[in-house]
């Protein structure tokens, strides 16, 4: 079969550390272009992959070219530059979050249905094999009902690892629309629907600016959040953990209390009611602080979607209901009152 043709929109770090690389080491793969509107960075990285440069991706999709495309861009160009893709006859992988409305995520996920393309949210903490694990023993009952849950993502904040540090377009509201809510709350909304098996259908939140006086964004939110069978438990989006990194998710069973991705040789604890304790090592998650050239499998499974004809494992859908939960603990923080999703 012929080779899926690919082109990256947006050279920053999330392409260069992951979508780049990954579609390089991808054998189903033809690497053909890379978009960025800083014609210096666009040329850099095309050299780099021996590929074309544009600084235009109406050009690009024009050209006709690819099969394909990474949106790697800014958050408030995700979902017109994905529709333009889209309606193109373009397949599209989009960064998180997947839009900056519920309106613009519909109309993503519309593009992708009437062009008949194939549309997935990089949510990549799906693939994490702790987080796998953590949700087949949920589902088959090992770990009984889940009474409670607390999960974090946080780490020193977007400077320290985007191309453009201080000056990146992390800090602008009117580009980012949101921060550390947008950047990290997002994985962990999706995380969570996607370990529990359930809907996420309330949530309290605090969402502060408290560090980062550069930036007109929030830097530390924390949010309650309740799920349709009635389990509660917090969730802490922060670009303010100064040391390492922290992307650890607890459940609280009945049988059993799930502790992933918080020891730092087993990314899966399990401490049941009896005393017993089953210690998992399934490899590390991903962190940006290794240089991040590990495999996050998004783009492989974005691949064998559009080689085998089958759905993507993050759909448009799937993206538009944790940038509902996110939206919601925006509206909750302005209106001071618990928000339904």
């Amino acid at each position: 079969m012929a080779k899926v043709r690919v082109g990256v929109i947006g050279c920053g770090s999330i392409a260069q550390h992951r979508h780049l690389p990954e579609y390089k080491m991808n054998k189903d793969v033809e690497l053909v272009a890379v978009c960025d509107i800083n014609e210096a960075r666009a040329k850099e990285v095309a050299e780099q992959y021996g590929v074309k440069a544009y600084t235009s991706y109406e050009e690009l999709l024009a050209s006709k070219t690819i099969d394909a495309v990474s949106v790697c861009t800014p958050n408030y160009l995700h979902a017109p530059i994905s529709v333009a893709a889209l309606n193109s006859g373009v397949h599209v992988l989009c960064e998180k979050p997947m839009a900056t409305s519920k309106e613009s995520a519909k109309a993503m996920i519309e593009a992708a249905v009437s062009s008949g393309k194939k549309l997935m949210i990089a949510h990549n903490q799906r693939f994490v094999a702790s987080h796998q694990k953590a949700r087949q023993l949920i589902e088959s009952g090992e770990i009984g009902k889940v009474y409670s849950f607390r999960t974090a993502f946080g780490h020193g904040g977007p400077e320290g690892w985007s191309v453009d540090g201080k000056e990146s377009w992390f800090f602008k509201k009117d580009e980012a629309f949101i921060g550390a809510m947008g950047d990290l709350g997002v994985h962990k909304t999706d995380l969570l629907r996607y370990i529990l098996g359930e809907e996420i259908v309330e949530v309290g939140a605090f969402v502060e600016t408290t560090a980062k006086d550069f930036g007109n964004v929030d830097d530390n939110a924390v949010c309650v959040l309740k799920t349709e069978s009635g389990t509660v438990g917090t969730l802490a989006a922060s670009w303010a953990y100064v040391s390492k990194e922290d992307n650890s998710t607890i459940i609280y069973g009945e049988k059993a209390i799930l502790r992933l991705e918080e020891h730092p040789d087993y990314s899966l604890v399990v401490q049941y009611a009896t005393g017993e304790v089953v210690n998992y090592e399934l490899g590390k998650i991903q962190s940006n602080a290794e240089g991040g050239q590990s495999n996050s499998h998004v783009v492989e499974e974005f691949i064998n979607a559009i080689v085998n004809n089958t759905e993507t494992p993050v759909s448009g859908e799937e993206g538009l209901k944790s940038l509902a939960v996110i939206l919601a603990a925006l509206e909750s923080n302005e209106t001071k009152q618990i928000t339904r999703v």
